[in-house]
């Protein structure tokens, strides 16, 4: 769901709206697909006795408490985690219950640095860190197409809003 338009300024233009780079559910996805095979397996080779039924149930119920924190949890945090970028400020927001934010004018913005692990660049993302004067960075973690998005925000500091907009990595 991207920025609500009356939390922008009159004059303000989202750039970029983006959630985490769905990498970090990877893990989560594949131990789900396990869970959920192991029980299609149990389920089909119990034998057929009096109790396969209660056993069937306790069985999927077990594996619905287990994907709840390994799961969906997780899931939600990221559905609930986004990235901003405007023509005048870098907005993140996270939360599931409890909400947090923070909005960095790109006026306090002096450094933009990326750093990708090995890991991040077989994904396409990375992390960024927004220098301030005040030397405490606001660190975007996992952010898809990190090497563009760089590119936005320094054609924004340097007031393009234009060339932020329609930066095109094909040109």
């Amino acid at each position: 769901m991207a920025l609500p338009q009356k939390l922008l300024s009159k004059d303000e233009v989202v750039v970029r709206h983006m959630r985490t780079h769905p990498k970090v559910l990877l893990w989560r996805i594949i131990v789900l697909l396990a869970l959920l095979v192991a029980g299609v397996v149990v389920s089909v080779l119990l034998p057929d006795a009096n109790w396969r039924t209660g056993a069937v149930l306790a069985l999927w119920l077990v594996i619905l408490i287990v994907l709840a924190p390994a799961f969906f949890v997780p899931w939600l945090r990221w559905m609930t985690t986004t990235y901003t970028v405007t023509s005048k400020r870098v907005i993140t927001r996270a939360g599931i219950l409890n909400k947090t934010g923070h909005d960095l004018p790109l006026s306090r913005i002096s450094d933009v640095q990326q750093e990708r692990t090995i890991t991040d660049r077989m994904f396409g993302c990375g992390s960024l860190s927004l220098q301030t004067s005040a030397d405490e960075p606001l660190v975007l973690v996992d952010v898809p197409d990190v090497e563009m998005v760089q590119v936005e925000i320094s054609n924004l500091l340097f007031h393009d809003v234009e060339g932020a907009i329609n930066a095109d990595p094909d040109d």
